[in-house]
């Protein structure tokens, strides 16, 4: 009996003992969770409750020369996945409802796999309201599936400008890589043109947000009443030196053409129209790019998504006889007295070259004028291939631009060291040298080397480093910043650049090759050109500048195919310079009047 009731109090001690024990460890294990790691659990706690949401950043805005909008922003909704929360037999009815083809969406989760989990992955932007409707009535039913309101470009400005702006998109891993301090996975990145050049300045800064969710994902409120949050800083605004109405000319000049225009100003090297044709939509790279999209402009057989304007090389034709001219007069090879007579066209050794009429005896000027193939072929000879490169050299031909756009071509500028590495030393034909008289042969450049030369010529060999971007806007302060250009002077006397820009005068002011132009109320100077193209019909060229005495604009434009460049490309840069310049002078007008009214100061007016 006494052992059966020893063994019983044992037995309840001993259950007294593990239940005393096990009380212990938990009122111990509840201290440590309370007291001692109350700051880690209350952090593991928001994570479970606290949902964090960033937002994107608006880029900065473009505006042209006169602050017109030329790239703006507008708001657009995006469906994101967080693959943690994310239950894949939602798949077909999401693909449903964006139209998009069964294994879209998978393709979009596969491609990010190596990222967290708990990262959203994008995977439709700029989605149809209908499909937020659809979202938000059955947002319940769809885990792991949210939609943020983000911004995209707007291009509903009525000018295209592709090969000049670029546009923005989804960071490519590589990319990321290379950046991830700077970016994360679903950022945009510019990509071409000014939006690639000037990306750290136009991306701005992320903003994040707090708010509480349920157990379903659902937002319930703010955390901490929003102390927490960080508003997103919109980029810096551009003010760009493109002129809207000179850009808009040109594009509207250009349409089913194929081609390049650059207008610039002279003095500071400002490019007031920039086209490539044909261009490609911007709209079509705002969102998502499909890939049949990116198949038919790449297979397209007339390269909308190739920048014509700085990367493609044509023969100058005659608008190079002016390289010719001026180096003849600044080396002394012959003064304005020096004449050929033409009887149309030039015998050199064994072969005929040709010259588009019989012009009789002309002088420099004449010669320019009438675009006489027969003088420059003899003058070039007089002049050498040494000469005649050295001032090709000085004029930009045969070396990058240096733009604030990446993209460039250096073109062809041939010399001494390229004919000995293509014929052996000193074993070239000397006949190539004729053809070089006239832009011919295998002398290739770029539209804007042909702007920039056009800009020397109007300017008396003092320009400035082509650039797009006149200044910038801070978004915080507001404060404007202009950029400063590259001032440079090629080093050539004035004398010979009145005799050169005479010559251009008399080309459309008197009887020359381009009298087809000529304006009572803007005086234009210039030079036409049919550049020879081994694949098809010959280019038409125009190099030219206006006004006469005190020029504004420098431009050159080159239309493919289309033959002589009086009838194809001059025009088209009348039309440009017209427009430039009929809006340059209200703009100085209502500057004065505003002026005189005593209203505003000239030198605010000025500084606007």
């Amino acid at each position: 009996m006494n052992d059966t009731n020893f063994g019983s109090l044992f037995r309840k001690r001993l259950v007294f003992i593990v239940i005393a024990g096990f009380c212990a460890v938990m009122v111990m294990q509840l201290f440590s969770m309370q007291i001692i790691e109350k700051t880690k659990y209350s952090v593991k706690a928001d994570e479970n409750s606290v949902k964090p949401i960033y937002q994107t950043a608006p880029r900065g805005v473009l505006f042209d020369r006169n602050n017109q909008v030329l790239v703006g922003n507008k708001p657009s909704f995006t469906l994101r996945i967080t693959p943690a929360d994310y239950d894949k037999k939602l798949t077909p009815y999401l693909e449903a409802i964006l139209g998009a083809e069964p294994g879209y969406i998978n393709k979009i989760l596969i491609q990010n796999q190596n990222y967290s989990k708990y990262i959203p992955r994008r995977i439709a932007k700029d989605v149809d309201f209908k499909v937020i409707a659809w979202y938000e009535e059955n947002f319940a039913k769809l885990s792991g599936v949210d939609y943020v309101i983000e911004t995209q470009r707007d291009y509903s400005f009525n000018v295209t400008g592709a090969h000049m702006f670029g546009y923005s998109k989804e960071i490519s891993a590589a990319q990321l890589q290379r950046r991830k301090n700077e970016y994360a996975m679903g950022d945009e990145i510019g990509s071409g043109g000014l939006e690639k050049a000037y990306e750290d300045i136009l991306r701005g800064q992320k903003g994040i947000k707090y708010v509480l969710v349920d157990s379903h994902q659902k937002t319930i409120g703010r955390y901490k009443n929003g102390s927490g949050d960080k508003p997103a800083v919109k980029g810096y605004d551009l003010v760009l030196t493109i002129d809207k109405d000179a850009q808009m000319t040109a594009e509207a000049a250009f349409k089913d053409k194929r081609g390049a225009l650059v207008a610039i100003e002279p003095s500071t090297g400002e490019i007031l129209a920039f086209l490539s044709a044909p261009e490609y939509n911007l709209q079509d790279f705002a969102s998502v790019t499909s890939n049949e999209m990116w198949a038919k402009l790449n297979q397209d057989k007339d390269k909308p998504m190739f920048n014509r304007a700085t990367m493609s090389i044509y023969s100058p034709g005659s608008t190079f006889k002016m390289l010719s001219a001026i180096t003849a007069l600044e080396e002394d090879v012959i003064d304005t007295n020096f004449r050929v007579n033409c009887r149309g066209g030039f015998q050199f050794g064994d072969r005929f070259f040709k010259c588009l009429h019989v012009h009789g005896t002309v002088d420099l000027e004449t010669a320019i004028e009438k675009s006489c193939n027969t003088f420059f072929y003899q003058l070039i000879l007089k002049i050498g291939l040494d000469k005649w490169a050295e001032y090709s050299k000085k004029f930009g031909f045969g070396q990058r631009p240096g733009l604030d756009i990446p993209e460039e071509a250096a073109g062809i500028l041939p010399t001494r060291k390229y004919y000995d590495k293509a014929f052996g030393l000193n074993r070239w034909p000397k006949g190539i040298l004729v053809s070089l008289g006239i832009g011919q042969g295998e002398l290739s450049v770029t539209p804007i080397q042909l702007a920039q030369y056009a800009a020397l010529f109007a300017n008396y060999g003092k320009s400035a480093k082509s650039h797009f971007l006149k200044g910038y806007v801070e978004t915080n302060t507001g404060k404007y910043t202009e950029v400063q250009p590259q001032y440079y002077d090629i080093g050539i006397s004035k004398k010979s650049f009145d005799v050169i820009r005479h010559a251009m005068y008399r080309v459309v002011n008197g009887a020359g090759t381009a009298t087809n132009i000529r304006m009572p109320d803007i005086a234009i100077a210039g030079k036409t050109g049919t550049a020879q193209n081994p694949h098809g019909d010959d280019h038409a060229v125009f190099v030219g500048f206006a006004p006469y005495d005190n020029p504004k604009i420098a431009i050159a434009v080159i239309v493919e195919n289309a033959g002589f460049g009086s009838v194809a490309a001059a025009p088209i840069a009348r039309d440009v310079i017209k427009a430039y310049l009929q809006k340059d002078k209200k703009v100085e007008q209502t500057k004065t009047d505003l002026a005189q009214s005593g209203n505003v100061s000239e030198k605010k007016l000025n500084a606007n």
